[in-house]
């Protein structure tokens, strides 16, 4: 992800997310040594993206997201895949996020990836007061566990 791709960001979060990331915010991002944005493109326009921050060696997933013309096709769980393999690159030993409580698409992404419930954060989302839930996925014993894992999910 390059920082003049905020605005392509911004656009494709408002059609993804009833409360979606400002344009200022995905700027900003930039200057967070913490974070790290992955995008998917066709035809040189973004269709999807995920973000994490390495946060003392554990991961905090920030948002995933992929345009609806293009859902249904597994992009999902490329971008899963990348993430994944970012935690095996920078020997991350969990990943953690929240997500809707009504979101069972993304809560079933999640679990084949193994994550598990872990809380609730109550009334987090201020459009609706709506849950979320935490999730996270405690890394394998070794990367390469974890790694082979995870690549037979989706490719």
């Amino acid at each position: 992800m390059k920082k003049e791709d905020a605005p392509e960001l911004y656009k494709l979060d408002k059609k993804c997310f009833a409360i979606p990331w400002s344009e200022k915010s995905f700027k900003e991002e930039f200057e967070n040594e913490l974070a790290y944005y992955f995008v998917m493109t066709d035809d040189d326009c973004i269709i999807g993206y995920v973000g994490i921050w390495n946060i003392v060696g554990e991961g905090h997933i920030t948002n995933i997201a992929v345009h609806p013309r293009y859902r249904g096709r597994g992009l999902s769980k490329r971008l899963m895949n990348a993430l994944f393999s970012f935690s095996q690159e920078n020997n991350l030993s969990c990943l953690t996020l929240e997500v809707r409580e009504s979101n069972r698409t993304a809560r079933n992404l999640y679990l084949e990836y193994g994550f598990k419930e872990r809380g609730r954060r109550k009334r987090y989302y201020s459009d609706t007061n709506e849950d979320a839930v935490i999730m996270t996925a405690e890394l394998f014993d070794s990367p390469e566990d974890y790694y082979k894992r995870v690549l037979r999910k989706g490719e």
